[in-house]
Formats: C-alpha cells, sequence, structure tokens
C-alpha cells in the first residue's frame, strides 16, 4: 500500500505538470500509430509487423505494443518465443523494458498473452504503473506501432482514442467492407474520431482496392456526418507473402522483390515522409496520460 501510495502521488505531479507546464517538443515521443480492422484474418498483424520493419529500414527505430491480448500473435509471425510478456508486468514480475523482444531490423516487440486483462480495465494503480513505465520507455522511439484485437470491443476503442493516427485494415471481401464500415461508425459516432486511413490488404489490383475504397467512403459520406476516409494504399494478394508467414518470416525481409513487401516499403516511405500532425484529439500530448484517464 505505501508503494502503491508514493505512486500515486507522484503521477499525480506528473498529471499536473502534463496539464500546466509548456508541452514539451513531439519530437521526444513517438508518433503513435493504432493499426486495427473491423473483422479477424484481414492480414492485419501481418501489415503491422512488415510495415514495422520497412519503416526500421529507412532509420526509424519502431516498438509494436501487441495489444491483442486475447490471441497475440505479432511473435508467432516473427517466429520467437518471448519468455517473459504484458502479464508479467502488470503482476509486477517485470518492467516493460524487461520484457522488450528484439524483432527484426530496428524493431522491438512488447509480447502480449492469452487471458491477460484487457488494458481497459485495468485498476487505477495498474494503470498508473503503466503509464510510468510507457512514459520512459516512450522516449527511445520513433514510433509506437499499436496491434489491436480485431471487432469492437472496449479494448480496441480503448487505443483509438488515444493513439495520434488510426490505420484501418480491410480486404475486398463483402464482410471485411460492413465489419469496417460499422467499426468506423461507433468511433465516429460515439467517440467523436473522424480521421481514418484506410489501406486494402490482400487485393488483386490497384483497381481493385480503390473501388472497396470508394465503397467504404460513399456509405461513410451518406450516413456520417464530417468524417474523413483517407486511402493508404494497398497490398496485393501474393504467394511469396503465404509462403513467408508459414515460413513464420518476414515477406519484407525474406522476399524483398516481391510484389507485396515493394508495396510495405512504399507505403513506409510515404509514412515516414509525411509530417507530422499534432492533433487535439489524439496527440501524443499525451498518448500515456490519456491511456491513463481513459
Amino acid at each position: 500500500m505505501n508503494q502503491a501510495d508514493t505512486l500515486k502521488k507522484i503521477m499525480d505531479q506528473s498529471r499536473n505538470s502534463m496539464v500546466y507546464s509548456p508541452s514539451p517538443s513531439p519530437s521526444m515521443f513517438p508518433r503513435v500509430i493504432c493499426v486495427t480492422s473491423g473483422k479477424g484474418g484481414v492480414g492485419k498483424t501481418n501489415v503491422v509487423v512488415n510495415m514495422a520493419f520497412a519503416l526500421s529500414g529507412l532509420g526509424k527505430k519502431i516498438l509494436i505494443l501487441d495489444a491483442d491480448l486475447n490471441l497475440a500473435n505479432v511473435d508467432v509471425l516473427l517466429g520467437l518465443t518471448p519468455r517473459y510478456n504484458l502479464h508479467h508486468v502488470f503482476i509486477g514480475e517485470k518492467t516493460l523494458k524487461e520484457i522488450l523482444v528484439k524483432g527484426p531490423g530496428n524493431v522491438y516487440i512488447l509480447p502480449a498473452s492469452s487471458g491477460v486483462l484487457e488494458l481497459a480495465d485495468l485498476s487505477e494503480e495498474q494503470k498508473l504503473y503503466f503509464l510510468a513505465e510507457m512514459s520512459d520507455l516512450g522516449e527511445d522511439f520513433d514510433i509506437l506501432l499499436i496491434d489491436t484485437a480485431a471487432g469492437i470491443n472496449k479494448n480496441i476503442i480503448y487505443f483509438a482514442l488515444a493513439a495520434e493516427e488510426r490505420i484501418v485494415v480491410l480486404t475486398p471481401e463483402p464482410t471485411s467492407l460492413t465489419d469496417a464500415y460499422a467499426l468506423i461508425k461507433v468511433l465516429s459516432s460515439r467517440h467523436d474520431i473522424k480521421k481514418f486511413r484506410i489501406l486494402i490488404n490482400s487485393a488483386h489490383s490497384e483497381k481493385e482496392a480503390l473501388a472497396v475504397f470508394r465503397q467504404l467512403a460513399l456509405v461513410a459520406d451518406r450516413f456520417l456526418d464530417t468524417l474523413s476516409l483517407d486511402y493508404l494504399g494497398h497490398i496485393p494478394t501474393d504467394q511469396k507473402l503465404q509462403k513467408a508467414v508459414r515460413e513464420q518470416r518476414l515477406v519484407s525481409e525474406a522476399y524483398p522483390q516481391s510484389a507485396s513487401a515493394s508495396m510495405f516499403f512504399k507505403l513506409a516511405e510515404n509514412i515516414a515522409e509525411e509530417d507530422r500532425v499534432i492533433q487535439s484529439d489524439g496527440n501524443i500530448k499525451f498518448f500515456w496520460k490519456r491511456l491513463l484517464d481513459l
């Protein structure tokens, strides 16, 4: 109890300084991108890890937070076997730095584990501890990629509200399109998130990807007010990508000349070259604080 009381006092002071002190430079904190989907099986995690590797090749230090706490699979895709995960952090056995796993390139992973309490359901003390840990860790990275679960639940909304940018991944399948719209509708209508970036995965062509995006944009324009959907690009269907998944390797590392890898590199270049947009609703000012307050 003494430790908890002390931590609360420290974090109360931190909260006050966040509110009343001049904002630190955004470069002191990682750019936070939440990658999510309305439906499982659209290749979202594969997108995250390959995008992370491609960004690391551009000199960025990347941290992946595996936020699918029930079906964690970032480590599985990379062929990693973490000894510790977020569960060990929440029960006080390890710090975040102690559970970090080195991935390919300049990529690091915070592994999750099945059966771990959702971050949105953490106690106040657990959130305080997580906040302190993430604040300390965040300064070491350029970009934080959050790989959420699929669907619509408290944990997904939790990260989507706190993140600086939101990428929704979907495929040309009709169910993927309808589920992506449902996710966007909930985040827009109930939580006032108005800007989303759309990435079409497993498209047979750019034409098909753009057709899917236009369908989504048409429905969103008709039924949702003041919504901004930006087309981020597409990842083509590729046998090399499927082979890389079976081998527990990244297609962008194992088969860099493949069609899908080329698009991952292009996607990373576009993201890296963008000017960072500081938004009042999702600014890292402060992502860590918003995680605590949500």
